[in-house]
């Protein structure tokens, strides 16, 4: 398939497409009579796989290393699961960082759930009907 279908089913575009071959990310496409890029639909896998490193924050040069040890063949498999490895348990950490920031605006959004309920029970008296300001309830200091 040509660079612009690629793109296309990619997501990418071929100027990113274009940048990630030429710094190794991809390896170089074959050419048509025509010299434009002919890309086998076996690069779409590589691609999707590139852009979960990527969305888990494997930083461009770490993709470019991983690239290359595939690249080498099968004798760089132990090395690309240890780099794996170690960008799971940093993928791991971030998530239960993230995770732990959540509770906390889970726990201030509920609080301002009960500061509404408050502010209203406060608001409105015995009868249930809103004081003037400045007012108190009976028995109140």
């Amino acid at each position: 398939m040509r660079i612009g279908e690629l793109a296309a089913r990619s997501g990418l575009t071929a100027h990113t497409l274009r940048y990630y071959e030429r710094i190794g990310l991809l390896p170089y496409a074959d050419r048509n009579r025509s010299s434009h890029r002919d890309y086998d639909a076996s690069i779409l896998t590589w691609i999707a796989f590139l852009d979960r490193l990527k969305t888990t924050g494997m930083p461009i040069r770490e993709m470019v290393r991983y690239a290359a040890l595939r690249n080498d063949g099968p004798t760089t498999q132990a090395e690309r699961r240890e780099m794996l490895e170690r960008h799971r348990a940093r993928v791991r950490a971030h998530v239960a960082e993230l995770q732990d920031c959540l509770l906390v605006l889970d726990t201030k959004i509920a609080g301002y759930a009960g500061t509404d309920e408050r502010m209203q029970a406060h608001d409105t008296g015995p009868s249930g009907r809103r004081q003037p300001a400045g007012t108190r309830t009976p028995g109140a200091r």
